[in-house]
């Protein structure tokens, strides 16, 4: 993967090291191999008699590894992480797809009681309404529609700012770095079709396809009424599914929108047990570049960085698929939101200050798991 200079220069911002960064950065990156994200169980792992043979040069404990990662500057983060991206497309990881995909979306991370930094942001209980306590709020990016999911970047938000502003700014960082031939299409919730939104799609030579909602309502109820009237244009089987799609490319954009023409794609899937799930979806790509199929997977590709993304993250951080992604998350405006690069060599999620408060217990990992992470370091330096 080439990080040899990443993991020699990760970014340590410390002013007076003891501990050599090389060191807590290779103990990081040990701690995903091994499927142990939290810095209770590397404190236990650099500590034990394991530690020479993974090339650890020293011990430290897991306030030296917060200290490390609340300082360290997220560019060669970021960096690193986009070179992973663009070495997989040249590896032709994707080539078996007819398109390549980014998808955008926000999500939540860490909770904790009272407010640590500017980007904590209050959450509510669903009932009374009053704060509950405080977390991040953030936008990720993610390759989608390949096969392989891996999450690039990601882009914090507090209080006064917004998930579709987060999202522009995401958007202008990555993908200049990508580059413009990167991706086919940018997938996003209804939240971000917008006028302004989609005409930085444009700026940025990206076509979007964006989730069609209320909060377009003339757009909107255009699309239902005619599609009411007429017969799908596509009907054919997703494994045990049926799909019907709907598409017309000469539906009026809205006042503020620097469109010709709109283009809408209207699906129903009829699960075997009776269940159907629909939407509606507007692009600005034409049927003479896409077809009303490959539109549909497109759309449906969002999910994957719910699934893929967000919920394998939170909810399995020690499953082999996570092992298989790449990302970021990096912002240093935060005490307790380290910078972290995440691929199949990748360094952990750190502890967010809720994980920090919890007691976790040590975990020493099996001689089979050392001899596996020795030969993914070694590919990792290659």
């Amino acid at each position: 993967m080439r990080l040899k200079r990443y993991l020699e220069v990760p970014g340590d911002g410390r002013r007076f090291p003891q501990i050599p960064a090389q060191a807590m950065r290779w103990a990081i990156l040990l701690g995903q191999i091994l499927r142990e994200s939290s810095f209770h169980p590397l404190e236990s792992l650099v500590g034990s008699g394991q530690r020479r043979s993974l090339g650890v040069s020293r011990k430290f404990g897991d306030d030296a590894l917060g200290y490390f990662t609340e300082r360290l500057d997220p560019t060669p983060t970021r960096r690193a992480a986009i070179q992973i991206v663009r070495q997989t497309k040249r590896n032709k990881a994707f080539q078996n797809h007819a398109f390549i995909g980014l998808a955008l979306d926000g999500t939540t991370a860490g909770r904790c009681r009272q407010p640590q930094c500017s980007l904590c942001r209050p959450w509510r209980h669903a009932t009374t309404k009053q704060i509950a306590g405080y977390r991040h709020h953030l936008v990720m990016l993610s390759v989608v529609g390949t096969g392989l999911s891996l999450p690039i970047d990601v882009e914090p938000f507090g209080t006064g700012d917004s998930e579709y502003a987060a999202g522009q700014r995401l958007l202008r960082r990555v993908i200049p770095e990508l580059g413009v031939r990167f991706a086919d299409y940018l997938v996003v919730d209804g939240e971000f079709a917008t006028a302004p939104f989609l005409h930085a799609g444009d700026e940025l030579d990206l076509p979007v396809v964006a989730r069609l909602k209320g909060n377009l309502p003339e757009l909107f109820q255009a699309a239902m009424k005619r599609f009411s009237q007429m017969s799908p244009k596509l009907s054919f089987r997703g494994g045990s599914d049926r799909i019907q799609v709907w598409d017309a490319d000469d539906f009026d954009p809205w006042e503020s929108l620097r469109w010709s023409t709109v283009r809408v794609v209207y699906y129903r899937q009829h699960k075997p047990e009776g269940t159907v799930i629909e939407a509606y979806w507007l692009t600005n790509l034409s049927p003479q570049r896409v077809g009303t199929r490959s539109l549909f997977r497109m759309a449906k590709s969002r999910w994957e960085i719910e699934n893929q993304g967000f919920n394998e993250a939170k909810n399995h951080p020690a499953s082999s698929r996570q092992q298989s992604t790449v990302g970021v998350v990096a912002d240093r405006s935060s005490p307790h939101q380290p910078a972290t690069l995440s691929s199949a060599l990748p360094a952990p999620g750190t502890p967010s200050s809720a994980e920090r408060h919890r007691t976790l217990p040590p975990a020493v990992a099996e001689p089979s798991e050392i001899s596996r992470a020795e030969h993914q370091l070694t590919l990792c330096t290659s």
